[in-house]
């Protein structure tokens, strides 16, 4: 039993040799799609949450349009249901969230020692999601003003 338990050690150690060569890797991978301080893409991520709605508000209220709506089923329910006050609630709550989710994965990862990994994964969360509100708020602003 003992033999076992050594074998299964030595798979772990050389296992996580085989991570640790690999995460400068993926951390440059991570640094290409975001080269800035993390906190800054949780500002980002902050930021643009709030011109998303304030600009789902403009189009919607503001541009006098009857053909445009809400477009995300949540968002569309939490619009419907409450009103904007619902959808700034439901916008907050989906934002904090995966901010939450970035932050956590980011923590562990860097509790265990791999940084790199850690960093890696709170990017590939963060960034789409800053990619698709901007293109959201940006039709929203056109559709706002045309």
């Amino acid at each position: 039993m003992h033999q076992v338990f050594r074998l299964a050690r030595g798979m772990v150690r050389k296992s996580l040799a085989r991570d640790r060569s690999s995460e400068r890797y993926v951390e440059a991978v991570s640094r290409s799609l975001w080269p800035w301080r993390e906190s800054l893409l949780l500002a980002l991520v902050g930021l643009l949450a709030m011109l998303d709605y304030v600009s789902t508000y403009a189009v919607l209220e503001l541009s006098g349009r009857p053909d445009v709506h809400e477009g995300g089923p949540l968002a569309s329910w939490a619009l419907r249901t409450g009103g904007f006050t619902g959808l700034f609630l439901v916008d907050m709550a989906a934002a904090s969230a995966l901010l939450l989710v970035a932050v956590t994965i980011r923590l562990l990862h860097s509790r265990f020692g791999f940084n790199g990994f850690g960093r890696a994964a709170f990017v590939v969360v963060l960034v789409p999601y800053v990619v698709v509100t901007m293109a959201a708020v940006f039709n929203n602003i056109v559709l706002t003003f045309l």
